[in-house]
């Protein structure tokens, strides 16, 4: 399945995508997509559901994230190799990882407010999986299992707070608005390999980054086994797994968003977001 919230910002609705591409609202049958409704139990009675009959989300709603109740957001840097190559920086030998706020996400398509005084803000494209079940010390092989589905997100930075600011990253990822994600999940019965996903970001129509996830120098399973090793991760938990190269801050010379900017992201099954800056 395909589930999405639809409706104003704090005021979601749930929803699904049905087999001819179009969007239902849900929120006769579900309250919402919290972590609860994320469980693989839950997942299978749902696909149950004649989407057919369920009432049309009129065209041009917002979008929020696809998933509500988000207690750990998590994200992964450095995870592919060319872009640490640009970054001038060394292939990590463990994964590299870091916090965004909670506040900071937001619907696929909303617009992006650089912080007052902003003069290096940058898009990052990344794969995004969202946990299904509690997570502690699990294997590897078994990680997959774990997962609810997956989703396209932008990792937006500020590059001064993330580098500048004496002191770790999160500074520089963290204001609001700068974790975009959506336009849905998708669950893992419709995408079984979560390395095999095309990943493509444009800015003002110029492409700026291609890459696919295969590219991932620690892919899924192993990013979800090596962070269950400190830390539980909870369900409807999202975790972003970094991105490729094509930063603007990798750019010689450093090129960065300004006003009026528009960046437009796609990932084949994922779908497609665009963020207007101001």
């Amino acid at each position: 399945m395909k589930l999405l919230r639809h409706g104003a910002a704090g005021a979601e609705k749930p929803g699904a995508v049905d087999a001819q591409g179009h969007m239902r609202d849900l929120s006769l049958l579900v309250p919402d997509w919290t972590p609860d409704w994320l469980a693989p139990g839950k997942l299978k009675a749902l696909r149950a559901i004649d989407l057919t009959q369920m009432p049309l989300v009129p065209p041009g709603t917002r979008l929020g994230a696809p998933t509500a109740g988000v207690r750990q957001f998590v994200a992964i840097g450095l995870n592919y190799r060319k872009h640490a190559e640009e970054a001038g920086l060394e292939i990590p030998k463990e994964p590299i990882v870091f916090m965004k706020a909670l506040t900071s996400i937001a619907g696929p398509d909303d617009d992006v407010v650089l912080p007052e005084g902003s003069v290096a803000g940058d898009w990052e494209i990344e794969l995004g999986f969202v946990i299904g079940s509690r997570c502690k010390n699990v294997p590897e092989h078994e990680a997959l299992q774990h997962v609810a589905g997956y989703c396209l997100a932008n990792d937006v930075s500020e590059r001064d707070w993330q580098t500048k600011r004496n002191g770790q990253w999160g500074k520089g990822k963290s204001f609001d608005g700068f974790g975009p994600l959506g336009p849905w999940l998708v669950t893992t019965d419709e995408l079984p390999d979560p390395q095999a996903v095309p990943l493509e970001l444009r800015v003002n129509g110029e492409v700026r980054q291609s890459s696919r996830t295969a590219d991932m120098i620690f892919p899924v399973a192993q990013i979800l086994s090596y962070l269950s090793q400190f830390m539980t991760l909870l369900p409807g938990d999202v975790v972003i797994t970094g991105t490729p190269q094509g930063v603007g801050h990798g750019m010689k010379p450093p090129v960065f968003l300004k006003r009026g900017d528009v960046m437009t992201l796609s990932a084949g099954p994922l779908g497609t977001q665009r963020q207007q800056v101001r």
